[in-house]
């Protein structure tokens, strides 16, 4: 799922605003985009807890950060950035390789999820976590390699490496059970 036309609904001027200091334009900044952050970290983790807190983490280093975004559109850029940035080094913190998803309630946003399938979600959380972040960001966010790339600081042959591994991965353990 895409969620860039929840950023096309903010007024023009949120972003000035809210660098000015107007705590309204803010909200309005983390409102257009907490779904999105919040999903993306879910998708990577399974765990609503650690999504919830990732996304907190996200929104309090925007704001120390406001005045680095330039626009509407590098603010989408640099939210999917740090996010899967602070996923990875979360996880490699709680040295965490594989998730158990038995009892992960489903997003309290009703949206089409294209990783269908509880089996599915099992199985990608198992993947390392290169392949997994690169899967989400492809599956979850519809993002094309060379954006994945760009977002991950990966090379861009690397991102495409990843995702067909992941793949194939994912395919024979499908196939096998």
């Amino acid at each position: 799922m895409n969620f860039t036309a929840a950023a096309e609904t903010l007024p023009d001027d949120s972003l000035t605003r809210a660098q000015a200091g107007d705590s309204e334009a803010f909200a309005e900044l983390v409102a257009a985009h907490e779904a999105m952050v919040f999903s993306l970290a879910f998708h990577f983790f399974g765990q609503r807890e650690r999504a919830a807190d990732v996304a907190q983490e996200v929104f309090l280093q925007l704001f120390r950060a406001l005045d680095t975004i330039e626009s509407q559109g590098h603010l989408l850029f640099w939210l999917r950035q740090v996010t899967s940035r602070k996923c990875i080094d979360e996880l490699r913190r709680k040295r965490l390789r594989s998730v158990s998803l038995d009892d992960i309630a489903e997003p309290a946003t009703p949206a089409p999820d294209p990783l269908l399938g509880r089996e599915l979600r099992k199985l990608i959380a198992r993947l390392p976590e290169s392949q997994r972040i690169v899967v989400t960001l492809r599956y979850q966010e519809d993002l094309g390699p060379e954006e994945i790339s760009h977002i991950t600081n990966i090379p861009l042959n690397t991102v495409k490496s990843h995702l067909h591994r992941a793949l194939r991965s994912l395919r024979r353990s499908l196939e096998e059970s």
